[in-house]
């Protein structure tokens, strides 16, 4: 901190100084508003329909909402500037911040989307008797492995949430078996299926294949939230894929938008022809590859494409969310690291909507099989779909729990 600190004083309205606590955001004109905390862009995402949701159910309470990343602030910005009173960044899990947040938002109910977890804020607020709500909580293997290691202060962390209101019956069973009471954790489903799935329309298709110089009649593979060594995989399977399906088109969003320039290197190096999303049109139409280096654009590309492909899932990271090409009607393909959303894969597996691979080799001839059977990928698009429609509901349990507090 002492390093820190004259940095941010140089820019008090500077993200570094929120996060260091310097620039606190300004106290609140009601007593009792509803503060919800996401991480970043996902979990912004998921809270989205949450909070339009509690802010017409209480409308005599104010909304504040805090993140973590410069990206999940964009978002937030984006879409939920009207809905909330107070829009800033979490600073540090110390004490004296999180008095003097509690002091200013004056909180009825603390609403934690997700993951990001801080243990300091949520004690201080339960030693101030307000009710703090785990909302979409997910315990995953690999995370459950981590708290048993840690039994005793799991269960000092979580004791400070008034209910856990988890994806599936096998997240509270973990979270159960480690820091849980029964009492407390409850399953109200997964709020992501509850989201305004809008369907492109034709205008909305044209526009954005006009826009990648793709022609309406080519068959386009968007693979989403790639992580590194995935890029490269997905780039030597589309340029064999080429040789059987010359007007396959490939879309490719990394997770991490600083990845984009090493990714259309490495294309240009294998000769395949691609560019930024940022520099279209001007980059011309002659292309065949589209990095997006852009933030908050995957869901609706998610829309042009045939198959997709989710990142996350090739290399031990455990996925990404599996909805967002599904809600289109694409068939999903992902790898076999998808313990992050482990309940939301079997769902897909088990409705025929998903397709499951093992490596770059079962991958490329996945996508051939699918690639030459259209009518194929059609049917398995539906299933996808009605997955996500015939889920929904988690929305209305979610906000009814918390509603119920206030």
């Amino acid at each position: 901190m002492p390093l820190l600190a004259p940095m941010a004083f140089l820019g008090l309205k500077s993200r570094l100084a929120e996060r260091l606590g310097l620039s606190l955001p300004d106290p609140c004109i009601q007593e009792g508003s509803i503060w919800v905390h996401a991480l970043s862009v996902g979990e912004v995402i998921s809270a989205v329909p949450m909070i339009q949701s509690l802010r017409c159910s209480k409308p005599d309470r104010q909304i504040v909402l805090s993140v973590a990343t410069k990206t999940g602030m964009k978002i937030a910005r984006e879409r939920l500037l009207s809905d909330v009173v107070r829009l800033f960044y979490m600073p540090l899990d110390l004490w004296w911040y999180g008095e003097a947040l509690i002091s200013r938002l004056k909180p009825s109910v603390f609403v934690l989307v997700e993951t990001d977890i801080w243990p300091g804020i949520l004690w201080q607020l339960r030693r101030k008797g307000i009710p703090c709500f785990l909302v979409n909580g997910r315990v995953s293997p690999k995370t459950y492995k981590n708290y048993a290691r840690f039994p005793r202060a799991a269960k000092w962390v979580f004791r400070n949430f008034s209910k856990c209101l988890m994806q599936s019956q096998g997240d509270r069973e973990r979270l159960l078996r480690t820091a849980g009471r029964a009492s407390d954790v409850l399953v109200t489903g997964n709020i992501k299926f509850d989201r305004d799935w809008k369907l492109l329309d034709n205008s909305e298709k044209l526009y954005l294949l006009r826009l990648f110089g793709f022609d309406s009649d080519d068959p386009v593979w968007v693979a989403g939230s790639t992580h590194r060594g995935e890029d490269k995989i997905i780039l030597e399977v589309f340029a064999e894929l080429l040789k059987n399906f010359p007007r396959l088109r490939l879309v490719l969003a990394p997770r991490l938008v600083e990845e984009a320039g090493f990714i259309i290197k490495a294309a240009r190096e294998m000769n395949i022809k691609a560019a930024l999303r940022s520099h279209l049109p001007e980059s011309g139409l002659d292309r065949r590859v589209v990095v997006i280096d852009t933030v908050g654009e995957l869901e609706r590309i998610y829309g042009l494409a045939q198959v997709s492909f989710v990142g996350g899932s090739l290399v031990p990271f455990g996925g990404h969310n599996l909805l967002e090409p599904a809600s289109h009607g694409s068939v999903v393909i992902f790898g076999p690291y998808t313990h992050n959303f482990e309940e939301m894969t079997e769902m897909l597996l088990t409705a025929g909507a998903g397709v499951s691979v093992k490596d770059k080799t079962e991958l490329h001839w996945v996508m051939m099989d699918l690639l030459a059977d259209h009518e194929r990928c059609i049917r398995i698009g539906k299933k996808a779909r009605n997955l996500v429609t015939a889920n929904k509901g988690a929305l209305e349990r979610v906000v009814g729990i918390i509603s119920s507090c206030l």
